[in-house]
């Protein structure tokens, strides 16, 4: 449900669309809970004011690198700002210090090439782009550092790109800690290796 207490006439908004998921419109007569609308495409709709959704008018229309930064965290803007992103191959966005990664459905091997991880080394989190290197990073100088274990989270459906997710956080973490024992060897070799040493 929405928040009815900031909708107004003249306010920018979301609604549901059985077609395309959510539409954005604008606020056009209010009568009781009823709301008259105008979406983006011209087209009339009344709606139970409860729900509706406030739309950001001043989020940037690349959508933004944390969302956090959004005026409104719910399902319209998070989804609008994830697809803003993807449609400039923008695969990567934060949530504060979560990363959420759109599969792009192709490889796109120069986001993950030597050259990437050079730039994710030791940088702050949230100073570049969001990233995948960027958590792994702040994940193994945790663990250099507080001389403690950690984790990382890789959750989604089925191809959502967890195992692909995966394998690039363990070649990351095996660029960090790579030594010259480990040249010819496998990424997933040298995390066996690993594991069954605790």
């Amino acid at each position: 449900m929405g928040t009815p207490v900031n909708i107004i006439v003249g306010s920018h908004v979301w609604v549901e669309d059985a077609e395309v998921a959510w539409i954005d419109g604008e606020v056009k007569e209010i009568n009781g809970r009823e709301a008259t609308l105008i979406t983006s495409e011209g087209k009339t709709i009344v709606v139970d004011i409860a729900f509706i959704y406030p739309k950001d008018t001043e989020a940037p229309p690349a959508g933004v690198d944390d969302m956090t930064k959004l005026a409104y965290l719910h399902e319209p803007g998070v989804l609008h700002n994830l697809a803003c992103r993807f449609a400039l191959n923008e695969i990567y966005t934060y949530t504060g210090n979560i990363l959420i990664a759109v599969n792009p459905f192709r490889r796109l091997p120069h986001l993950y090439d030597i050259h990437m991880m050079e730039q994710y080394k030791g940088a702050a989190f949230g100073e570049l782009s969001p990233h995948l290197f960027a958590v792994a990073d702040t994940c193994y100088r945790a663990m250099i550092h507080e001389q403690g274990r950690q984790s990382i989270l890789v959750s989604g459906e089925s191809g959502a790109g967890k195992t692909e997710t995966t394998k690039m956080l363990m070649r990351y973490l095996a660029f960090m800690g790579g030594r010259s024992s480990t040249e010819g060897r496998t990424v997933e070799q040298q995390v066996l290796e690993v594991s069954w040493n605790y």
